[in-house]
């Protein structure tokens, strides 16, 4: 009795590869090919303006250890992230408990507080540029109350605030639906068993809601995080890395080395070096959900 090669569970395996085959060669293309071409142009230097492109070996990254703005911009992307991080998160959750209740108008903020998220961040940033100018709708609002405002982008206390301030606001939204969402999937039994027993508003959210959120809190903590190690729109629309270097990104960074000064092989360096941030921060997130995250242990 001959047996057919084509058996089912091989046309189901050639089945799933042909479906995978589109996403993987996407990858390929977009993401590990980029990733192999920016390690091999940071071992060069490439000046595209005198056309040439020289193998110097590690000499970008002992440039890069020695560069006297790097620590400026490791300091202001890492006050960038935090900030970020910390006010998105916190305002997203504690908006979606406060709309998870059961009253009037919480679908109007619902919509309210999430539509700049489908904004487009270019027409968002311009319009906060336009607000938090010295003489801007900011200021003349603090002036009619008699309060003399500063320039919020262009003083070195406040510009990394505003920065942050503005993004947080573009973005809340999404993290507000995902534990909105994360909310609505907890057991009311819980709750009420808790109630039962005497247990506080506190106690409760501190045992139960959280608990059961965490899987929500890592994705949105991994999103956030990434997300803000990328940011360059606002960056370069609100501040271009001023006053100073106060508010100098590596992202933004990596863009003036490159695309400014035409030094594309420090430029490749940098985004080698970001790279292995986002690579690390995820990794650390991620090993350490088996301490803080629910149904991990």
């Amino acid at each position: 009795m001959t047996v057919s090669y084509w058996t089912t569970r091989r046309r189901d395996n050639l089945t799933g590869y042909l479906f995978i085959t589109p996403a993987l060669l996407g990858a390929v293309a977009f993401v590990f090919v980029p990733l192999v071409l920016v390690v091999w142009y940071s071992l060069h230097e490439w000046n595209v303006l005198a056309d040439t492109f020289d193998f110097v070996g590690a000499e970008n990254y002992q440039r890069l250890a020695a560069d006297p703005n790097f620590p400026a911009v490791l300091r202001a992307t890492g006050l960038f992230s935090v900030g970020l991080v910390v006010l998105n998160l916190g305002l997203a959750l504690a908006l979606a408990v406060l709309l998870n209740q059961k009253l009037r108008g919480t679908t109007f903020f619902r919509v309210l507080f999430f539509s700049p998220v489908v904004v487009s961040l270019l027409a968002w940033t311009i319009v906060w540029g336009f607000l938090m100018q010295d003489n801007g709708g900011i200021n003349a609002f603090l002036s009619s109350i008699g309060v003399d405002g500063p320039n919020w982008l262009r003083s070195e206390g406040t510009a990394m605030a505003s920065v942050v301030i503005v993004q947080v606001f573009k973005n809340v939204g999404l993290n507000m639906v995902l534990f909105l969402a994360a909310l609505q999937g907890v057991p009311q039994e819980l709750y009420e068993a808790a109630r039962t027993d005497g247990a506080g508003p506190w106690t409760v959210f501190r045992r139960i809601t959280l608990p059961l959120i965490s899987p929500t809190i890592l994705l949105t903590s991994i999103i956030t995080v990434v997300g803000s190690l990328q940011v360059f729109a606002q960056i370069s629309v609100l501040t271009q890395g001023g006053p100073g270097t106060s508010t100098t990104v590596l992202v933004y960074y990596l863009y003036q080395q490159a695309f400014q000064f035409h030094a594309f092989g420090y430029g490749s360096t940098l985004s080698v070096v970001l790279f292995l941030i986002v690579l690390a921060l995820t990794v650390l997130q991620w090993q350490m959900r088996k301490r803080w995250v629910f149904h991990e242990n």
